[in-house]
């Protein structure tokens, strides 16, 4: 693979950058991303850096030696720095296994609104060296953690980047359900379920349910009723230290589920406590120099720009 006159000319000291080894992680079965994936391979490898790339998309790639394909909790192990090729939803799977690892995180969006992933597929060469020569913007985003129990006993858990979904497995169907903050209790509520969103989450489905925006500084958390039986119901946030705890009721017929970032689901019955805290380990997401939160809001949200 050859690359312009511009890219070539570029040259990134290994031995000052904070990344050695680098991860490479995309979308199956896409074939823009697997073009992303092979000219990033390529050109990281051109500047000599250790490149291992997660196997399951690794096979689309051409010349990759087999010791180079890795799982991706290995690549979590081993990399100092993983590129995410894909969507937003892409680099929430990848960030709930990164995260136990503290490796730090940056993406190249290869899907629709990309709040989460910053490198441009088509240029990404010049941001990408800056990013390795040292030059970025650290974020550190809380998870969620979620557990269900079940008679005291914990049954099922996982870990949200962007949001816990308390839902019937039933489209618009009514459960009904009490919620708790430090064991204080704070509402019963007849609804279609509940939102519990980190400041990563207030900008995905938490901000179509009308939930606030937060900031990704702020250590907070957004409670959102899911079409709630009364019109006195609204978003509460509070400090994402506390932890949420909801109680199922006895009177709920139809199965329940707890869906974290839309992708693992852990099942509950009636009579069931959800509850949902901060994570103890981060996420490490990295920027270019130029990145503004506010310019992404903008962006995707088609904000208005300056009037002067």
């Amino acid at each position: 693979m050859s690359y312009p006159n511009d890219i070539i000319t570029i040259r990134v000291n290994i031995m000052e950058s904070p990344f050695k080894t680098i991860g490479l992680i995309g979308k199956a079965n896409h074939d823009g991303a697997a073009t992303t994936l092979q000219r990033l391979y390529t050109f990281l490898n051109a500047l000599g850096f250790n490149v291992i790339v997660e196997q399951r998309t690794g096979h689309q790639l051409a010349d990759i030696p087999k010791d180079k394909l890795v799982k991706l909790i290995e690549l979590g192990e081993r990399a100092d720095l993983a590129i995410v090729v894909g969507g937003d939803g892409n680099m929430l799977g990848a960030a709930r296994v990164l995260a136990r690892f503290n490796v730090a995180v940056i993406g190249v969006n290869r899907g629709n609104l990309g709040f989460l992933t910053d490198l441009n597929p088509e240029g990404f060469e010049a941001s990408l060296e800056q990013v390795l020569s040292g030059q970025y913007i650290e974020e550190n985003r809380f998870l969620l953690e979620v557990e269900v129990y079940r008679h005291a006993e914990l049954k099922s858990a996982n870990s949200a980047v962007n949001e816990a979904v308390l839902h019937a497995d039933k489209v618009a169907h009514m459960i009904e359900f009490e919620a708790f903050i430090n064991d204080a209790f704070v509402f019963s509520q007849r609804s279609d379920g509940l939102i519990v969103s980190t400041p990563t989450g207030s900008t995905a489905y938490s901000l179509s349910g009308g939930g606030p925006i937060l900031t990704p500084e702020l250590n907070a958390i957004s409670l959102v009723p899911m079409f709630p039986h009364t019109l006195s119901s609204r978003p509460l946030v509070v400090d994402a230290d506390n932890e949420v705890r909801l109680k199922l009721s006895l009177e709920n017929t139809d199965s329940l589920q707890v869906s974290c970032d839309s992708h693992v689901v852990l099942a509950v019955l009636p009579g069931d406590e959800v509850v949902i805290k901060k994570a103890d380990k981060k996420l490490r997401l990295i920027h270019p120099k130029d990145y503004s939160y506010y310019h992404v809001l903008r962006t995707k949200l088609n904000w208005g720009s300056r009037l002067y």
